[in-house]
């Protein structure tokens, strides 16, 4: 049973591959759910779109205030990821829950292989702590305006097959929620631990702009068509 609720969008008639997109912090699974005809992907795809809704619970750095998360900050003074304690708990909580959406593309017979997993901002972070640690790797991880959530101590819960993972990591050089040097540096940190990161960086704030739409619809494209060329046991 998948216990998170989500909306979703298909592309063509019988769907061969699925991208699930987190949303950020106070948001929900409607957020990004217009971006898709966006992307410019092509005429013939045939991609399932989903978009979970993160539970609602409180959350600290904004006073106990109730709202969907998917997982709690506990301040927002800094907003250093690196300094700021993190809710480890809440986030390997989600993460299980991530894998019970990807279990179910699973049993529809769409393998991690065809899988991509996207987050925007907290979702994130979920999308990078979740595609390098799940068992079996994901065809890719994009993160968008966002970091890597605990990162002095990810190492040792790294999937080292997932090192092979393409991630497309994205931030606005003006964000103040997330700060640019937080998102590179997550870059950087991943690509010290043996991972291909294909960064970039815009002219923006705390946002999406249609020139990284673009940019995420190409690299979809070419994540997926990497992977139908190949044969998968």
């Amino acid at each position: 049973m998948v216990d998170l609720k989500f909306e979703s969008t298909e592309l063509g008639n019988q769907p061969n591959a699925t991208v699930i997109w987190l949303h950020g912090l106070g948001a929900d699974g409607f957020d990004f759910q217009p971006i898709v005809p966006q992307l410019g992907l092509p005429h013939d795809t045939n991609i399932r779109f989903i978009f979970p809704h993160a539970p609602t619970m409180p959350v600290s750095s904004n006073g106990g205030y109730i709202m969907p998360a998917w997982y709690d900050l506990y301040s927002l003074d800094t907003r250093d990821p690196e300094t700021d304690p993190q809710d480890e708990a809440g986030i390997k909580v989600s993460a299980s829950k991530i894998q019970q959406l990807i279990a179910q593309e699973n049993a529809r017979g769409i393998l991690n292989e065809r899988i991509i997993l996207i987050g925007f901002s907290q979702g994130a972070a979920m999308t990078l702590y979740t595609g390098i640690t799940i068992a079996k790797p994901l065809a890719g991880l994009a993160a968008l305006s966002g970091y890597l959530p605990l990162h002095t101590t990810i190492e040792k819960d790294i999937n080292p097959a997932t090192k092979n993972t393409p991630i497309f990591m994205a931030h606005g050089r003006q964000d103040p929620v997330v700060l640019y040097e937080y998102g590179k540096g997550s870059a950087d940190l991943l690509n010290q631990l043996g991972y291909q990161v294909t960064w970039h960086e815009y002219n923006m704030e705390h946002s999406v702009c249609p020139d990284e739409t673009q940019a995420i619809g190409q690299w979809i494209t070419h994540t997926l068509n990497i992977f139908a060329s190949k044969k998968i046991p």
